[in-house]
């Protein structure tokens, strides 16, 4: 039988912020950056002390390999990261070195936009050299996922509307994209799927909690290139809720699965004070990170990959 593997993608962090001008390099595939937004971005990374993504990423690999060894399914499982160490090439050529045969790749962005998605699966088929790759490319509206953020709501929002004394809101946030990088679609695949699929498991996370009053939806975290990001923008929305008379507000980033720049600086430190400046006090649930349920979640998109090499075999 041949030896299998899971293989687990992120984006990656970098660990100081002395690292950051050359983590940025391999974010723009080696475009420069003007100086101000390289130290804009190195700001932010102060303020939160470091990005917990790389360590928060191997805990959840930790704990795929364990549900899935508790399923009778005892498969060693990778990480590897598109722009920091460890990066996808060096961890592929390991498992090539480790004789993994067959590996079930799940990329850790659930919703699936081409562009970036399709540079995660050409990072791992560009090392695989024979490797048997099953690349699942989007989970956006699958229950364990949605169960897992629902999970992670349902007490922020019972204490928030307990402590205003009213049920309070839901905006859900996935990043933004370039408009470009949507619009540019494959021949004959039609539109990006990205904004679509947020907005799905964002619609499906507020069917599980039913106890929400009414929702929104944002994209967070435009970035500095040249031009526009889709939205709309969370500063936007939140414009337009305070001119609406809302002081209370639940901020949950759907398109995330752990801590890191866009959580810790973006929504608790930018939004929350933006928020507060317009009379609004918002507040965020816990992240995934370890959840038991998002790591069921992946183990069992890993364990239909698996299977499916058994299938093509027989």
């Amino acid at each position: 039988m041949a030896k299998q593997a899971v293989l687990l993608l992120a984006h990656g962090t970098p660990e100081t912020v002395e690292q950051i001008p050359e983590y940025l390099r391999n974010v723009t595939s080696g475009r420069p950056l003007p100086q101000p937004v390289i130290e804009e971005i190195q700001h932010r990374y102060a303020l939160i002390g470091r990005s917990p993504l790389t360590e928060i990423t191997r805990e959840q690999g930790r704990l795929v390999e364990a549900e899935l060894a508790a399923q009778g399914q005892a498969v060693p499982v990778y990480i590897g990261m598109r722009n920091w160490r460890p990066y996808i090439a060096d961890v592929v050529r390991q498992m090539r070195a480790d004789g993994v045969q067959e590996v079930a790749v799940v990329c850790l962005t659930p919703h699936n936009s081409r562009t970036s998605v399709g540079l995660y699966r050409r990072a791992v088929q560009a090392e695989a050299a024979g490797l048997r790759i099953d690349f699942i490319e989007a989970w956006a509206q699958h229950p364990l996922l949605v169960e897992a953020f629902a999970e992670r709501l349902r007490p922020a929002l019972s204490q928030l509307s307990t402590e205003v004394g009213a049920p309070v809101p839901v905006l859900f946030t996935a990043h933004s994209v370039p408009c470009r990088t949507i619009q540019q679609s494959e021949a004959g695949q039609g539109a990006d799927p990205y904004a679509e699929e947020a907005k799905r498991t964002a619609a499906l996370v507020a069917e599980r909690v039913p106890e929400i009053p009414r929702w929104y939806f944002a994209f967070q975290s435009q970035g500095a290139s040249g031009g526009p990001w889709i939205g709309p923008t969370v500063e936007q929305t939140l414009d337009d809720l305070a001119a609406s008379g809302l002081r209370a507000l639940i901020l949950q980033p759907i398109g995330f699965l752990c801590d890191h720049v866009e959580i810790l600086y973006d929504v608790d430190i930018l939004f929350r004070g933006y928020a507060a400046e317009r009379g609004i006090r918002l507040e965020r649930p816990e992240s995934l990170n370890a959840s038991p349920a998002l790591a069921r979640a992946i183990a069992d998109l890993a364990r239909q990959g698996l299977l499916r090499f058994q299938a093509s075999a027989a």
